[in-house]
């Protein structure tokens, strides 16, 4: 069911502030070398203004003002969060199982799981990552696009995902990863395309890997944020597709990821390529896990107005010898709270089996 313009307008308009401002103290903090609670002091205090807070931090302090009387942390300053403090056990919820379930050991079945993990969100984050992780435990994903990624989430799913290779896209700040199963999907190469014009970090990783004799290019993205940055995100949205086309005719292609995209942005962009398939679509558009992003049903970012988008996609490219790769079902994932009485993130995870043809 697309939305109307009005709808979707007003929607577009209540996206959360909190978020964006998460997003900036991100950035200003790796671009000054700094923690999140100084971003933040220096952020608040220029109008959340970026430009203006970076020259304010990196000026000569003003005469009379010693250099240590830049302003210290806000009323409740950022954290930094080590995730793996937490002594490792064995259960499901916490740590990755290494076995497979019997059709992925045929070889007839492909998964993988697309989730916008919200890193940036530091509160409960370390019962959240638990969250996210028995998830990969129950469905023992072959792939796991993330995005969000923050460095302490990143090691804690290092040290709890073992039987998981880890490509990510940045080191610091915030990024996308890409996790791909050892005893299942061989990585060939990999790449991280950059996206000249981005003002929030945000590039195009792309790995090439085999799976079951087939060749696999998986490529994931966390496109511009904000209804402010359309002209932007949908340059990012034509690179990927580039990308997607360029790709060796003998791979099926699968990107998966946060594209913020609104359907008329995709329609202002001439809309997906003809051997190109939005899967949500392909599968006969489930009304069941069209909205990954719903504030009506998800209460982590408080926000009072009914906002339901279908941020998180999935665009799928066969290989020249069709056929070999199928996608089946689309489930989302992440609709239980946790004991915290909170989701894991504020967007829904995507779980997508595809059948491969032997």
């Amino acid at each position: 069911m697309e939305l109307g313009s009005g709808q979707e307008a007003a929607q577009e308009e209540a996206e959360p502030e909190a978020k964006r401002r998460r997003l900036l103290c991100v950035e200003f903090a790796s671009v000054a070398s700094c923690d999140a609670a100084v971003a933040q002091g220096y952020l608040a205090e220029n109008n959340w203004e970026m430009e203006r807070a970076l020259n304010s931090y990196f000026e000569p302090a003003a005469e009379g003002n010693a250099v240590g009387s830049r302003p210290g942390p806000p009323a409740e300053p950022g954290r930094c969060v080590d995730l793996t403090n937490e002594e490792t056990t064995h259960s499901t919820s916490s740590k990755i199982c290494s076995s497979e379930n019997t059709q992925q050991e045929d070889g007839s079945m492909f998964s993988f799981i697309t989730w916008n993990i919200d890193g940036l969100d530091l509160n409960n984050l370390q019962e959240r990552a638990r969250g996210v992780c028995s998830y990969l435990a129950l469905y023992s994903p072959d792939v796991v696009f993330l995005q969000e990624v923050i460095p302490p989430y990143c090691s804690y799913l290092k040290k709890r995902a073992s039987s998981y290779e880890i490509i990510t896209g940045h080191e610091e700040g915030y990024f996308t990863a890409i996790m791909l199963k050892k005893s299942r999907v061989k990585l060939k190469s990999q790449e991280i395309i950059p996206f000249p014009s981005s003002k929030m970090m945000r590039n195009l990783l792309c790995v090439h890997v085999s799976l079951s004799g087939n060749e696999l290019c998986l490529m994931t993205s966390h496109l511009e944020s904000t209804r402010e940055h359309a002209k932007e995100r949908m340059n990012q949205l034509k690179l990927v597709l580039k990308k997607m086309q360029e790709a060796p005719e003998s791979a099926t292609v699968i990107f998966a990821g946060d594209t913020n995209l609104r359907d008329q942005e995709v329609t202002k962009c001439g809309g997906l390529p003809s051997n190109i398939l939005d899967v949500w679509e392909f599968l006969g558009k489930p009304k069941h896990c069209q909205y990954t992003w719903d504030t009506q049903m998800n209460s982590n970012l408080g926000i009072p107005a009914t906002c339901k988008l279908r941020f998180d996609r999935i665009f799928f490219r066969s290989a020249a010898e069709e056929g070999h790769i199928i996608p089946r079902s689309l489930d989302l994932l992440g609709l239980e709270k946790l004991d915290c009485g909170r989701f894991p993130s504020d967007h829904w995870g995507l779980l997508c089996n595809l059948d491969v043809i032997l």
